[in-house]
């Protein structure tokens, strides 16, 4: 029995850092201050990415937030796969990682597993454009409350993401146009 202690302590502390390793923020990447919910509420189109297997094939990605009665952020990803004729739609929930006022939140699709989601960039002024990554730099994002950006945005997004480190030529751009629903 006392050499079972050990093994459950390191499984234990194994299971916690499973369960956190995903949260945190990359190397040199600092998520933005004086963060507002209330006003990143809402949909945004996502203009670019970095291929992941969760949008795989997809073309008309968008992300809907609101807030939960909870104060936890109901998060709504919707994307067209092409190969597919078909939406799909995945549905998560968001919970600031410490301060409300921080862009640092963990959001999960899977239960009790979850992932960063940092916003490192947002045009505070208007909230039109964010740029997001999670726990690592295999994650990228541009997204926009409009399905196009100034080419300016898309400059400074690509200029940003390059100095810290981002894989710039594999990013994926999105066509937003209208499909119907199968």
């Amino acid at each position: 029995m006392l050499k079972l202690i050990p093994f459950l302590k390191v499984c234990v502390l194994g299971a916690v850092f499973l369960l956190t390793a995903c949260t945190g923020v990359p190397e040199g990447v600092a998520p933005v201050k004086n963060f507002d919910l209330q006003r990143y509420q809402g949909m945004w189109y996502e203009i670019a990415r970095l291929d992941h297997r969760f949008e795989r094939g997809m073309q008309n990605v968008t992300a809907t937030y609101s807030l939960n009665q909870d104060g936890s952020v109901a998060v709504v990803n919707r994307g067209y796969v092409t190969d597919e004729n078909t939406w799909k739609q995945a549905e998560g929930t968001a919970k600031f990682v410490s301060d409300e006022s921080v862009g640092h939140l963990k959001v999960s699709f899977f239960g009790p597993f979850y992932g960063s989601y940092v916003v490192f960039k947002l045009d505070q002024a208007h909230y039109q454009y964010a740029y997001v990554t999670s726990y690592d730099k295999d994650y990228l994002w541009l997204l926009a409350r409009t399905p196009q950006v100034p080419e300016a945005v898309l400059q400074d997004f690509q200029e940003t993401a390059k100095k810290l480190g981002y894989a710039i030529d594999a990013l994926i751009y999105m066509e937003h146009q209208d499909v119907e629903p199968l």
